[in-house]
């Protein structure tokens, strides 16, 4: 997989994702992520820390074939770890990952467009949506 360019997936896309087994939702919003609902099953890697923690992550999504990568707009905080993430990958043997996209309009868009958003403090989210 090389990076460079990543592709969008838009939030129904993402709804129809979302319940298959082998996808991963990464947040990587920064502080807002702690006053902010998220959405359900997310697994956070803010964006500040996310180059340090890419095999932490990696670890984490061991079984996934598409990782949908987020931040608030999904206009920089996004994009860029998701290249960041497909150049590691470019690098890394045995990976399952085939697939790494960017969520169209960020959590922002996801929230306005009235899809479930989950407000736990667990961490690793439980996925439970309200």
């Amino acid at each position: 997989m090389a990076g460079g360019s990543v592709s969008y997936v838009t939030a129904s896309q993402l709804l129809t994702l979302k319940r298959q087994p082998n996808v991963a939702i990464v947040d990587v919003r920064d502080d807002e992520r702690n006053y902010d609902a998220h959405i359900a099953g997310s697994l956070h890697y803010a964006s500040e820390t996310f180059s340090q923690k890419i095999p932490n992550l990696l670890q984490q999504v061991k079984g996934k074939d598409t990782l949908v990568f987020h931040c608030a707009l999904s206009q920089v905080r996004g994009p860029s770890c998701a290249n960041m993430f497909a150049d590691y990958l470019s690098e890394t043997k045995d990976v399952d990952i085939k697939k790494v996209v960017v969520l169209e309009h960020g959590f922002n868009g996801w929230e306005a467009s009235g899809r479930p958003v989950c407000r736990c403090t667990d961490v690793p989210c439980k996925g439970i949506n309200s």
